[in-house]
């Protein structure tokens, strides 16, 4: 068996640029989920991806789940 398998953890990513400017702009949030291994990286994951409410590519930050 291969050991430390549980160290992989899914978070989900969500937004910033949506969470910040709540208005009626944007019809919402959107957020990705993704695993990260929380060994390497214990802060905060952000990461560069498409949002399609604001139509362009945002900062989308870790949040609690």
């Amino acid at each position: 068996m291969a050991k430390g398998k549980d160290k992989r953890v899914r978070v989900t990513l969500e937004c910033n640029n949506c969470r910040i400017n709540n208005n009626t702009k944007s019809q919402g949030i959107y957020r990705y989920h993704t695993q990260k291994n929380s060994k390497n990286t214990p802060n905060t994951l952000e990461l560069r991806k498409f949002c399609p409410y604001c139509h362009k590519h945002t900062i989308h930050g870790e949040i609690k789940e």
